[in-house]
């Protein structure tokens, strides 16, 4: 890599037309990834490509004018100080939060690398052009607002809101809450009941791990395998596995974590406290993410586990 310091005004040239031409692309992704989902602020994305594409045309234009036609690739990743974008496609399903957040960030950078350009060049036209160029990125966060007027009025905005909320819910909220449940729960009787018959907290951390793990595996291959997302739009089935899958042995991992505790009184008394923030914790999430009522969700969540508990202790005690 290189400094920004060392390159000539033909180099600097060429890598505003390659980083013009990224944002291009950037945009056009965002648009395509956007345009089935959120189809107005698809529409947002389509009118700054637009822009992007009009400052590469002045670039080039002036690069011919000064040194010719041939224009060599120099990239972001070829310079030190830039930022490193994640590539679109690896970062679907797209978020409007992140996507707004991300142009936001490449136009400052974009707007910081043309200032700092413009300071070091000698020649008038190219400063001045880079100057121009800087005072449009300045520019941009309010050609993205009056865009997002336009074409986000309130009522389309806040629909397009509430639909990335339900895409979070069904892709990431509910097959998370569906593993730390299964997890917090299912596992209690297991650990409890070997904890109940053999008085030895290593034992019910061998049971309770083996039981944690075992379910998570199985809990990721159910919710990979259950739905392809296709219909759903409950996104990529690997990927709600392996959210359901960790969320299950986090669950049962954490009460069964204190039966490290040699004091078996002692590591009794902290796994069940465990189970008392897991339910809680359990409780919160259907309450703030499903829109079940308070109450309701601590009576089910607790009378659950209450049972499942109770099974584990008179199994272990008998």
């Amino acid at each position: 890599m290189r400094d920004f310091s060392d390159l000539s005004e033909r180099e600097v040239l060429a890598l505003a037309i390659a980083n013009e031409e990224e944002d291009a692309r950037i945009y056009a992704d965002i648009a395509e990834g956007l345009r089935e989902t959120y189809p107005a602020s698809a529409k947002v994305f389509s009118e700054m490509l637009g822009e992007e594409s009009e400052h590469r045309r002045r670039l080039i234009e002036l690069y011919r004018q000064k040194f010719g036609e041939h224009i060599p690739l120099i990239r972001r990743q070829d310079v030190r100080g830039f930022l490193s974008h994640k590539p679109i496609w690896q970062i679907r399903p797209l978020g409007l939060d992140a996507v707004r957040d991300l142009a936001e960030s490449m136009e400052i950078e974009t707007q910081r690398f043309y200032r700092r350009a413009a300071a070091r060049t000698s020649d008038a036209s190219i400063r001045s052009l880079l100057g121009d160029l800087a005072d449009a990125e300045a520019h941009h966060e309010a050609t993205a607002e009056r865009l997002t007027e336009e074409n986000l009025p309130e009522g389309v905005r806040d629909e397009e809101d509430r639909a990335a909320r339900r895409q979070f819910l069904l892709r990431v909220v509910q097959p998370a809450l569906a593993g730390l449940m299964d997890g917090s729960i299912s596992t209690l009787a297991p650990v409890f009941a070997s904890a109940f018959a053999t008085g030895r907290p290593w034992d019910a951390f061998l049971v309770g791990m083996a039981a944690s793990i075992g379910a998570g595996i199985s809990m990721g291959f159910s919710e990979a395998l259950s739905d392809n997302g296709s219909l759903t739009g409950r996104g990529q089935p690997l990927v709600r596995g392996a959210i359901t899958g960790l969320m299950t042995t986090l669950g049962g991992i954490g009460h069964t974590l204190p039966f490290l505790i040699g004091d078996f009184h002692a590591a009794l008394v902290l796994a069940i406290a465990v189970v008392i923030v897991e339910l809680a914790i359990i409780s919160w999430v259907r309450w703030k993410y499903m829109d079940t009522p308070p109450i309701s969700a601590a009576f089910q969540v607790v009378v659950g586990g209450a049972l499942v508990f109770a099974c584990g202790i008179l199994i272990g005690s008998s």
